[in-house]
């Protein structure tokens, strides 16, 4: 074994470390791992940035673009109320239609971007209906990874394994060349999430029970101020806990942080009391008097631009910029002329001050600023609105052609006119052309977390394949598995994947398994592209935890979810799907 490929190795262990540790966000994690494959030797700048004009790294660029555009037509959102009007049916028929069209959009835009449409019509549904957040957004997420597995574009994961496998001389994948496998899967994973996933999903336990109330909490600080008609009054007697029936979590008073007191307790001037409350409750405290809630208070002084303040229900989307760093950090504030007055985090107790809170990706909020702002927010994939979401009007100027763009993408492709990356590079640039997205709202469009994190992973496997650790690795599984037939193999591989994904990222996953199962096949002399097809439905089909796949982590906290939940719904699902696909895939691509 040469010292490159030790070196290669160890690497590689270092960053799967990393990855499961999560220690630093995935994308830099990813490029973390590119520097020290370049500084090491082991691959020369050239081939180390390689990544970065990487067909796949250039084409899902393209396709964010394109999807932007269409979403920014308007004409996703005009489905809105037809939805709403659907799902406020029965709890079965709103499980169907969410499920459906998540399964149906994700097959041709981004997962992550269909997941955020859908949200804030999921809550609407959940709270005019009183079914319980959890009931449905799960399912929703689930939905959206089976569908996006049906099309080459629905997935970064489908995208980048097969533009790896051109790299290497394996013929890329049409846009619906594995649509029928995946097909097959999908049915199976919906006919699981509407028979047994009611069974298995958190309750609905009523409008009024615990569960619902925690699910629409959050939590804020109040200052007393020196008119408060509270000051000496005990808790137990004061209108805060009698009228507003909150839940007080501490007090802070000279300095001094209390974590233990009574209903008999007094409330004094200059209290700092952190409570639990719904976003009702905070819309009333706003304009109470004797209180101020932390962040509202300076926004008053502006009287005529308050009058058009209103409280805004927003999550952290996957790759937002405000993740992973505080408000007091991000000068939220005065960079948005807005202020964040409550948050809630994956149902987590927060002891620290609010501006001191690091954010996370499905941490919800809720601010305080004008329509605008709160648009602006949006706009740059800050936020996600979820209450008081603003239905964007349909511009058919710009809808019409922006569908167009879409269709003529995935029919050129399809056809065999041109590759994926050239018809997703034409589709980018005619959004700009013809004025459907400025080129700011272009930049914009384009998850660059998702950019970095892939062109930094394809240097994993860029360094196995120079290294010979691929071929070392495929030579290790023929001997280990070679008394298995290819479908055993093949099983094993799909087991060993989807496991791996479920502790570091999807891309990471795929940029490694690609090279091996391709020199695996060479060795076995068998087909690759059933191998690659297992690769691609392993890292995109996860469901076992929060953190396995990005709308799964979107739907954690606004479903108030636990980490046991994803484990009961998800591990047999996952389970029910690898026995499935281990003979849904020979079938449709024989060895």
């Amino acid at each position: 074994m040469s010292v490159e490929l030790i070196i290669t190795f160890a690497i590689i262990v270092v960053g799967v470390f990393l990855f499961v540790r999560d220690y630093f966000s995935i994308d830099t994690t990813s490029i973390l791992i590119m520097a020290m494959f370049i500084v090491s030797g082991v691959l020369n700048p050239e081939e180390g940035f390689s990544g970065f004009n990487h067909p796949a790294t250039i084409t899902l660029g393209c396709i964010f673009v394109v999807s932007g555009g269409v979403f920014s037509s308007g004409i996703l959102d005009g489905l809105s109320h037809r939805i709403i009007k659907l799902a406020k049916i029965h709890y079965s028929i709103a499980l169907i239609v969410f499920c459906t069209i998540s399964g149906l959009f994700s097959a041709f835009i981004n997962d992550t971007a269909v997941v955020a449409l859908l949200l804030p019509i999921a809550l609407t549904v959940c709270r005019e209906t009183k079914i319980a957040p959890s009931r449905l957004l799960m399912p929703i997420s689930f939905a959206a990874l089976f569908g996006g597995t049906c099309t080459l574009i629905g997935t970064s994961t489908n995208i980048l394994v097969s533009s790896y496998a051109k790299k290497y001389g394996v013929e890329e994948f049409g846009m619906f060349e594995f649509s029928g496998a995946a097909f097959c899967l999908l049915i199976v994973g919906f006919v699981y999430m509407f028979i047994i996933g009611p069974i298995l999903l958190p309750k609905n336990r009523g409008a009024d029970d615990e569960f619902t109330k925690k699910a629409e909490t959050y939590i804020t600080e109040l200052y007393v101020e020196d008119n408060c008609e509270d000051i000496n009054k005990s808790l137990g007697n004061s209108q805060l806990v009698k009228d507003f029936n909150v839940n007080i979590l501490s007090i802070l008073r000279n300095g001094v942080l209390k974590h233990t007191f009574g209903l008999d307790t007094r409330i004094m001037e200059g209290d700092i009391l952190k409570i639990l409350a719904p976003p009702q409750t905070l819309s009333r405290l706003l304009d109470f008097e004797g209180y101020s809630i932390k962040g509202n208070k300076r926004m008053k002084k502006a009287e005529d631009k308050y009058k058009s303040f209103n409280l805004y229900e927003v999550i952290i989307p996957y790759g937002s910029g405000l993740s992973n760093s505080t408000l007091k950090e991000s000068n939220f504030r005065r960079q948005y002329n807005s202020s964040v007055i409550a948050i809630r985090q994956r149902g987590d107790e927060i002891y620290d001050k609010l501006t001191r809170v690091i954010l996370k990706e499905g941490d919800m909020l809720i601010i305080l600023g004008q329509a605008e702002d709160i648009n602006n927010l949006e706009s740059q994939n800050l936020v996600v609105k979820l209450s008081e979401y603003a239905k964007k009007k349909t511009n058919l100027k710009k809808a019409i052609p922006a569908v167009l763009i879409g269709v003529g993408v995935v029919l050129a492709a399809s056809l065999n006119l041109t590759s994926i990356l050239i018809s997703a590079m034409v589709g980018a640039l005619l959004m700009v052309i013809l004025g459907i997205l400025k080129p700011i709202d272009a930049y914009k469009a384009v998850e660059w977390k998702v950019i970095f994190m892939m062109a930094g992973v394809l240097s994993m496997g860029t360094a196995l394949e120079k290294t010979g650790g691929a071929e070392l690795i495929a030579n290790f599984i023929q001997e280990s598995l070679g008394q298995y037939s290819a479908q055993i193999t093949l099983s094993l591989i799909y087991l060993a994947t989807f496991i791996s994904t479920n502790l570091i990222s999807s891309k990471a996953t795929a940029a490694l398994m690609t090279p091996i199962v391709i020199s695996l096949s060479q060795v076995m002399q068998v087909s690759e592209r059933p191998f690659l097809v297992a690769v691609m439905f392993a890292c995109s089909l996860t469901f076992m935890t929060p953190m396995s796949y990005p709308t799964n982590t979107m739907v954690y906290a606004p479903g108030n979810y636990k980490f046991n939940d994803f484990l009961k719904m998800g591990t047999p699902l996952n389970l029910l799907i690898w026995l499935a696909a281990s003979f849904v895939i020979p079938y449709f691509f024989p060895f």
